[in-house]
């Protein structure tokens, strides 16, 4: 994980996102000659905005894109703008809405952390929260997953989870852990009020005292031959049994 790398947004839809989103864009590579499509829209939102275009042929882009489908944009934005738990905190507050919090204990991989952002931001998802430790951090290839939904997605980077676990719950919320050897099912388990979901890493799944800080863990019950999920189902199927419970109240 590199702190201090020039942070990239890549691909048509992540970059008309975050030309939407209003949030600050140092300049935008487009390869020379690509001027049809989506790209029409972005040089006008970008003059609009009076954000700096620069033209470049398309071995110099090759050379500068951090992922293989770039589709022939670039935006160069600031490090991302990591908040606070309060922060997330006072969003659902804001919202009238019982806190909804996704913690992420050690996902590495920057395609699951793409796709979760995705998932959560689509479920109304108030914040996540990741470690700044052992853990991806959003890049470009997390921001291109995610299809954008970095610009509207609280997240917190935390030096302790099993600290912002204790955090939570001091303002009232139930901490739920994913766990293949829990006892209870996902869809048994009562998911409303104020909630944090706690998802595993790839393979290991959560630490030992992330697990022993859980309120309650449940599981999702498996009738393949395959043992496990991706992180990234795990927590589309989780999240969104919350989604259904809640709406139910």
């Amino acid at each position: 994980m590199q702190e201090n790398y020039q942070e990239q947004v890549e691909g048509r839809n992540s970059v008309l996102e975050l030309l939407e989103s209003g949030k600050d864009i140092n300049k935008i590579f487009i390869t020379r000659g690509e001027k049809h499509g989506s790209i029409h829209q972005i040089i006008a939102k970008a003059k609009e905005r009076k954000i700096i275009i620069v033209e470049k042929d398309k071995k110099q882009m090759q050379e500068m894109a951090q992922t293989e489908n770039y589709q022939g944009v670039i935006a160069i934005v600031p490090p991302f703008d990591y908040c606070e738990i309060e922060d997330i905190l006072q969003y659902s507050k804001e919202k009238k809405e019982d806190a909804f919090i996704i913690l992420l204990d050690g996902i590495e991989d920057p395609h699951n952390l793409g796709s979760i952002i995705r998932t959560a931001e689509t479920a109304g998802v108030h914040g996540i929260i990741i470690p700044k430790r052992r853990a991806a951090s959003v890049n470009s290839t997390v921001n291109k997953v995610s299809a954008g939904a970095v610009q509207y997605m609280k997240i917190a980077r935390v030096n302790n989870m099993t600290d912002a676990i204790h955090k939570l719950k001091e303002e009232g919320l139930w901490i739920c852990g994913t766990d293949g050897m829990a006892t209870q099912d996902y869809n048994t388990q009562d998911l409303k009020g104020p909630l944090g979901i706690v998802i595993g890493s790839e393979g290991k799944g959560m630490s030992d005292k992330v697990k022993n800080n859980c309120d309650f863990l449940v599981k999702i019950p498996m009738k393949g031959k395959i043992t496990s999920l991706n992180a990234s189902v795990s927590a589309g199927i989780i999240i969104y049994e919350a989604v259904k419970q809640r709406k139910s109240e």
